[in-house]
């Protein structure tokens, strides 16, 4: 499992972000909200992001959908 964070801010907010909270997975810069549009994980205003957690499986079909922080049990079971 590859975990990716997807968030509106710059790259380089990014950098610091991972710097401060150690994250061992790469964040991905979506300034323009096209990941978050595609995967709905815009709030209703279209501007602010849903916590929302995806897993992906590798023939790319969603095999866990959730908003906001479900537990990591669940998570890596679906994985």
């Amino acid at each position: 499992m590859q975990p990716l964070g997807v968030n509106p801010a710059s790259v380089e907010s990014h950098r610091g972000y991972v710097d401060k909270f150690q994250f061992n997975f790469p964040l991905l810069s979506d300034p323009e909200r096209t990941i978050a549009g595609a995967y709905n994980a815009l709030r209703e205003d279209g501007q602010r992001i849903q916590r929302t957690v995806y897993v992906i499986g590798r023939d790319g079909t969603v095999r866990f959908a959730q908003r906001g922080t479900p537990p990591v049990d669940d998570i890596v079971r679906a994985a």
